[in-house]
């Protein structure tokens, strides 16, 4: 089996046993992954690679938005910013606007940065009532 097959097969089995706050966290890092590709392709003039890797940032953002459970008050407003970000991306993509490929970047690591803390909290709670058993 060739390396980059052996690769996909431990993608494809890490996002099939992740848990719903692991996949959250690796769309968040995908989503910075690719913005930070398109700052690169805009930066490089490699505009047919930079529409693509906006477009797949946008992707994960439609996807976290689709994810949002609208019954916990905090959604609305996680939804009023993942709608501006999708906004400020089309922008970026349009204009070829690297300011606003930054401004979304800055928001992502931001949640993406909680959003760790937030497993580790929970893991340390779930650890510390096991012990207690």
């Amino acid at each position: 089996m060739s390396f980059y097959k052996q690769h996909q097969v431990y993608q494809n089995n890490a996002v099939n046993t992740a848990s719903p706050s692991e996949l959250t966290l690796m769309l968040y890092n995908g989503c910075i992954k690719f913005i930070k590709q398109a700052m690169k392709d805009i930066d490089g003039d490699q505009f047919e690679a930079k529409n693509k890797n906006i477009q797949k940032a946008q992707n994960i953002i439609l996807e976290l938005m689709v994810t949002l459970d609208m019954e916990v008050d905090i959604s609305s407003q996680f939804m009023s910013l993942y709608e501006y970000m999708h906004h400020r991306l089309t922008e970026a993509n349009t204009q070829n606007d690297r300011a606003a490929l930054e401004e979304v970047l800055s928001f992502v690591i931001e949640f993406r940065d909680t959003w760790k803390q937030v497993i580790l909290q929970t893991r340390k709670k779930q650890y510390s009532k096991g012990a207690q058993v």
